[in-house]
């Protein structure tokens, strides 16, 4: 799916504005066809539109990073492997000798 640049927004509300005015123009007119035609492009300018404002709202929002509880975290065993002392990895285990 294609994303409208964000930058081009005021492009959009101007593509949007002169669509009404034409619109308002061609019922003035009586040219029912280009009523039609501009309606649908109206509909495509205001689709794009609400698109940006979904995505700006979107972005808004905090992220849910999904912290884990208490419970969770405290069942968890070390992952230190056996065998290495107190002194770090490569000391032999006191206990072993």
């Amino acid at each position: 799916m294609l994303r409208p640049d964000p930058a081009q927004r005021p492009r959009l509300a101007e593509i949007r504005d002169n669509l009404v005015a034409r619109i308002t123009e061609a019922g003035r007119e009586g040219w029912l066809g280009e009523i039609e035609g501009l309606e649908v492009s109206l509909a495509g300018a205001l689709d794009k539109l609400a698109q940006l404002d979904a995505d700006e709202a979107r972005s808004r929002q905090p992220v849910d990073l999904g912290m884990p509880s208490f419970a969770q975290v405290a069942g968890r065993a070390s992952s230190a492997s056996p065998g290495l002392g107190p002194e770090g990895a490569g000391s032999p285990d006191r206990t072993a000798r």
